[in-house]
């Protein structure tokens, strides 16, 4: 097994211990980088499937513990004939190794380890689990001192097997209760009396009996004393020595009645007042396991031989009248009709009982764990009867139809023709899962814990949108009505998260079929009369500007009303004008770049382009002018600022726009008068003008020096100021 990958996940390390059913090994687990224990199943057990079944079934019944004090159960798995408990791995010792070195153990530290044990078995008790198995070498001591109880799954797997079948059986049979070795049922306060053993051991470093053979033990725990503990440690308080002889009664109903109450009083015997209390003292006479003396049977009263009478009788006879002697004969009749009648009865008996004696004797089979009509087979084989009728009780761990206990042990011999007692299981009863809808998570998983004793393990969450508030439960996995089993059973809540939101879309920018088709994809409506339609300087005809209302990114719930606002073009006052603005290369024939830039209703310093000229032209530039916005023009020739060209509205509108007699970027005496241009600048402003630029400026867009972009914004200013000043003088003159 070592090097060996288990189950694709478990790297045996090395081998750490070992029974007579398992043997346990260190292993790391490569899934979570963690090092955990692996019990495995020996070999001579691999094909008992009765005993793998039950070995499975108890570990599964064993993981659902969760206690400080309780070794983990990670994973139960089989990997071809190999069965294996994958458990939480603990650096230490076991108490047996403890004990070995160091026993007697001082007295808190025994008590405290006792205490812990007590608690673990408390737990398990209290999930209706029996160890059957407490010794000291099912007690791991971690390195800081904790204690964790191991074998839960093992346990009563054991307790099923014959007491010779297994090593380890065999090396329990020192912590054995009384009525473990007399073959009955065994409970919690069978635990409770192994664990009485193992304090007794760590106080006294010897155990409470010995024997040559494990059937001499097992019988000094029925009929035997054992040797007081502080006669073998006088250092032992006389409150510790209490509680090692109350959960050592050979009478389970005189022992504690539960983990809980051993631990109070564990957890209370060292306190000064306790230490010197008065020994605990029973009443032996009810004792039913003590040997008892049978007392002496008195010899029977003397009575005269047949046919003679004593002298009283003889007087009586002299002193009877006549008449009395004439009936003398019914008497004796009656006595020999009653003689007859009672020698015909002893001779039946006498019959009855030889015929009875003379009956072979046979041995009672092995019932346990057999399906009922097996076991009614296996007595009829050997020539035995099943007492009726038989008795049908739940039982955890047996399947429905199986013999749990039987009336006498196996091997116990008994007459041919004799009944023997059954007990078969029975379906669990079952338990009809609640209608938690409706209800908090907190408060359905309270009401599964509380009224049904389920773990919290058992229950999950799963969240998910719905009409319900926040929080409440929608639906749960297991029917509500339907039948289940608390102890094993998984149930899912689904748990409202309220309406789902969504991130509200950006629709700007989109027509108005792209951004309904937005809301749609996104469960959203467009409200009624959801569609504004309003004038815009900036933005496009047909264009989303602006939504209501919900922001971009904003949550909203699936099914909100949003209304879109569209653009419908720019307002009716608006004008369009086209300035052909005339510029010329620095050195006629020479390249020069020009780079126009122009400020509108639309917005400031806005890019018209940059066009490459060896000649002068005119480039014409589309302005949209509002009556509170007039436009200008910027002229930069090889990154130089050049001119500003203003553009009131009033010109635009009456078609007085001013216009430089020469072309920006040359002296006016070296252009020819041909082509000087039109003062009043009045080219045809049309669309196919404003075209033109597009086609000749080829997109291109460069940055220029920031100290010029200053100037040009300086000399925008005197512009504008400039143009104030004319309209003033025009005014004045009119």
């Amino acid at each position: 097994m070592i090097g060996h990958e288990l189950g694709g996940r478990y790297q045996i390390i090395e081998r750490i211990g070992g029974g007579g059913m398992a043997l346990v090994y260190k292993a790391q687990d490569i899934l979570l980088g963690r090092n955990v224990a692996i019990k495995v199943l020996r070999q001579q057990f691999v094909h008992d499937e009765e005993f793998i079944r039950r070995f499975r079934r108890e570990a599964q019944s064993a993981a659902s513990l969760s206690h400080p004090n309780v070794v983990s159960i990670y994973d139960v798995g089989q990997e071809d004939d190999i069965h294996y408990i994958v458990m939480e791995y603990i650096e230490g010792q076991n108490l047996n190794e403890i004990i070995k070195e160091r026993a007697p153990l001082q007295v808190d530290e025994a008590v405290r380890i006792a205490s812990q044990i007590c608690d673990a078995l408390d737990h398990a008790h209290h999930n209706q689990i029996i160890h059957r198995d407490i010794k000291p070498h099912n007690i791991l001591i971690g390195r800081n001192g904790r204690v964790k109880v191991t074998d839960f799954g093992i346990a009563r797997a054991a307790s099923s097997a014959t007491i010779t079948q297994t090593g380890s059986v065999v090396g329990s049979v020192h912590y054995f209760s009384p009525e473990h070795a007399k073959g009955v049922v065994t409970g919690e306060k069978s635990d409770l009396y192994s664990l009485g053993i193992v304090l007794y051991e760590m106080l006294t470093s010897k155990l409470p009996f010995l024997g040559e053979s494990p059937i001499s033990v097992a019988l000094k725990h029925l009929q035997e004393n054992f040797e007081e503990p502080r006669l073998v440690n006088p250092l032992i308080p006389q409150s510790v020595e209490n509680v090692i002889l109350k959960s050592m009664r050979k009478n389970p109903n005189e022992r504690y009645q539960s983990a809980r109450e051993m631990l109070r009083d564990l957890e209370t015997c060292l306190l000064p007042e306790r230490r010197t209390e008065s020994k605990i003292v029973f009443d032996d006479l009810d004792d039913a396991d003590k040997t008892r003396v049978i007392p002496a049977i008195k010899p029977p009263v003397q009575r005269p031989a047949a046919g003679r009478t004593s002298r009283v009788e003889e007087d009586n006879a002299s002193s009877k009248p006549p008449a009395a002697k004439k009936k003398g004969w019914v008497k004796p009749t009656l006595w020999i009709g009653i003689t007859l009648l009672v020698i015909l009865f002893m001779l039946g008996v006498a019959w009855y009982v030889n015929a009875s004696l003379n009956k072979p004797d046979v041995k009672v089979p092995q019932l346990i764990n057999l399906q009922e009509d097996v076991a009614r087979a296996e007595l009829a084989n050997v020539g035995l009867t099943v007492q009726e009728p038989i008795t049908r009780k739940y039982r955890e761990g047996f399947a429905a139809g199986v013999v749990y206990e039987q009336g006498k042990p196996e091997g116990t011999e008994v007459k041919q023709g004799s009944a023997i007692s059954l007990t078969v299981s029975v379906d669990k009863p079952l338990k009809k899962v609640p209608d938690l809808s409706g209800l908090s998570y907190e408060d359905a998983s309270k009401k599964l814990m509380d009224e049904f004793q389920m773990k919290a393990d058992q229950i999950t969450r799963k969240d998910d949108y719905s009409e319900a508030d926040p929080g409440k439960v929608t639906g749960q996995s297991l029917a509500a009505g339907s039948d289940f089993d608390p102890a094993i059973a998984a149930i899912e809540l689904t748990v409202s998260k309220g309406q789902e939101k969504v991130s509200m879309p950006d629709l700007t920018g989109l027509t108005q079929q792209q951004a309904e088709a937005k809301l749609k994809e996104y469960g959203l409506k467009l409200a009624k009369d959801g569609v504004v339609q309003e004038s815009s300087y900036k933005v496009e005809q047909g264009l989303v500007f602006n939504q209501h209302p919900y922001a971009p990114k904003e949550q909203v719930s699936p099914g909100e009303e949003i209304t879109i606002f569209v653009s419908s073009g720019y307002p009716p006052e608006a004008i369009k004008y086209t300035y052909n603005v005339p510029v010329a290369p620095k050195t006629e024939g020479k390249n020069s770049k020009i780079r126009l830039v122009y400020t509108d209703a639309r917005g400031e310093n806005r890019e018209a382009g940059v066009k490459t000229i060896k000649t002068a032209q005119t480039i014409p530039v589309e302005l949209v002018l509002a009556p509170t916005k007039d436009g200008a023009i910027l002229v930069y020739q090889d990154g130089k600022y050049l001119d500003t060209l203003p553009v009131s509205y009033i010109d635009a509108k009456q078609g007085t726009v001013p216009v430089p007699s020469t072309p920006i970027g040359q002296p006016a005496d070296t252009v020819p008068p041909d082509q000087q241009q039109d003062p009043n600048n009045t080219g045809d402003n049309t669309s196919g003008d404003s075209a033109s630029i597009n086609g000749e400026y080829s997109g291109v867009t460069e940055r220029f020096a920031s100290g010029s972009d200053k100037q040009a914004k300086e000399a925008q200013k005197d512009a504008k100021k400039a143009e104030k000043e004319k309209k003033k003088d025009q005014e004045k003159g009119r």
